[in-house]
């Protein structure tokens, strides 16, 4: 039961965090169920999961809630996100890594090169430039030799709906601008430069979180996903 249990929480963890299911929609266990072909007591039991985790609520009556954040939560966990990115970043570059490592960052920058060699964003090349943007930064974390460290990037990332998609694929320059730092970050580790290294990830994840909090504010969000200081929905 408690395999069952984990299966269903990372599927379901997965869902909200993909945005199958929207910030602030209540969750009712016989349709969660009857969706993922279980019975009702590993999703409740996957519910409590994910409450614990920060990404559901439980609402008084109601059951549960995918969790609505706040601006400044938002704002907070980018800022939190940078300073630990920015670390794993120094950790690799003081401690050096292994040429696998920087094999790796080579090919996620080979990656991103390709797909912006054309001067603009197809939308057929989010998914791809997501995908080397994930694998970038998880080789880094992985590579700080810190396991905490990873584990709380991770964790600190799980905003529904957030999580690795606010990608603003319209703005050519502004993605060309975050896959440079990319380049900027391998380089600083290479060359073992940790305070280079730690300055241009922290500028970089802080950064994303600027441009972050301007679309949330923008009358492009949708409207699910716009949210006012009181962490409610707009």
């Amino acid at each position: 039961m408690r395999t069952r249990s984990t299966s269903v929480a990372d599927r379901l963890r997965a869902m909200i965090l993909e945005g199958d299911y929207m910030p602030g929609e209540h969750l009712q266990e016989v349709p969660v169920a009857e969706a993922m072909g279980v019975s009702r007591t590993p999703v409740r039991a996957a519910f409590a999961a994910l409450e614990r985790e920060g990404l559901l609520d439980y609402v008084p009556k109601r059951g549960f809630a995918v969790r609505v954040f706040s601006h400044a939560e938002i704002a907070d966990k980018y800022f939190v996100r940078s300073v630990l990115e920015g670390a794993a970043a120094g950790l690799c570059a003081r401690n050096g890594v292994p040429d696998q490592v920087l094999a790796t960052l080579d090919e996620a920058l080979a990656d991103g090169d390709r797909i912006l060699a054309g001067g603009r964003l197809d939308p057929e090349d989010l998914p791809a430039y997501r995908l080397m943007n994930n694998h970038f930064h998880g080789a880094i974390t992985a590579a700080s030799g810190s396991a905490s460290t990873a584990e709380m990037v991770q964790q600190i990332g799980q905003i529904p709906f957030l999580s690795d998609r606010i990608i603003l694929w319209h703005d050519y320059r502004l993605i060309d601008r975050s896959h440079d730092d990319h380049h900027r970050i391998r380089d600083a580790i290479a060359t073992r430069d940790p305070s280079r290294a730690e300055a241009l990830m922290r500028e970089h994840v802080g950064f994303m979180g600027h441009v972050v909090q301007q679309y949330l504010n923008s009358t492009a969000a949708p409207e699910h996903l716009r949210v006012v200081d009181d962490g409610t929905a707009s």
